[in-house]
């Protein structure tokens, strides 16, 4: 980890935003608790997976940054009960598994970041900014393409034949393709919008992310459009 910054500037327009810093090892949760402190944040520290899980489980937190590797429960459990149980917690990711199946199943599982160790303290005050900016459920008007409807907030779709609930990733993901209805958007350009960020042009998280989508709205729904990348059907 590496402290880039030339000082911390507060977050002032989330003053009051709560995380969880999930992590067993003590030097890492002192430098980011201090580093989110000085932003404004409020931080509660777990230096385990099931003190970590037992106060995720108490809600009223705004993200969850979470180590994968740990001796009690392992961060991937934690993350598949966490979010379960509370499929609206935003999580991120920190860990020194670096490999793109660790990173792709934490993402199908419903993190919503994966940042690898070592890490830009930089480059992490600007995931949690991402993190905590307007999540979907705070929209309020139905998006409409044709028969389908995107409750904003409900996380619903509705093609005919009454709602389905969607994850977070898969409405971000169909809400994409509904805006631009009638075009093509490039895998690229939906791993950025979807994801938040750069990700490994060789993942499949957007392949898998439409098939889901198929699968549940039908397999006529999105295109496959060769060489570009998907379009909702017309």
């Amino acid at each position: 980890m590496r402290n880039d910054l030339p000082g911390i500037i507060p977050e002032t327009y989330l003053p009051a935003a709560r995380i969880l810093l999930v992590d067993d090892e003590p030097r890492i949760r002192d430098f980011i608790s201090r580093a989110l402190s000085g932003a404004g944040y409020a931080i509660d520290c777990a230096d385990g997976g099931g003190e970590g899980l037992r106060l995720a489980r108490a809600g009223g937190y705004d993200l969850v940054i979470l180590d994968l590797v740990m001796p009690d429960i392992d961060g991937r459990q934690v993350l598949t009960e966490l979010v379960a149980e509370q499929p609206e917690q935003a999580v991120l990711v920190l860990s020194c598994l670096a490999d793109v199946a660790s990173k792709v199943d934490c993402l199908e599982l419903g993190a919503r970041d994966y940042l690898t160790k070592p890490f830009s303290l930089a480059e992490l005050l600007a995931r949690v900014r991402v993190r905590l900016r307007g999540e979907p459920h705070q929209l309020s008007e139905p998006l409409r393409a044709g028969e389908l409807v995107l409750d904003t907030g409900r996380l619903e779709a509705n093609i005919g034949h009454g709602p389905v609930a969607l994850t977070r990733l898969e409405f971000l993901l169909l809400r994409e393709l509904m805006e631009h209805a009638g075009q093509s958007v490039a895998k690229e350009a939906l791993l950025a919008s979807v994801w938040g960020y750069d990700f490994d042009p060789g993942s499949n998280v957007v392949d898998v992310c439409v098939r889901r989508l198929r699968s549940k709205l039908g397999f006529d729904l999105i295109k496959t459009v060769r060489g570009e990348g998907y379009q909702l059907a017309s």
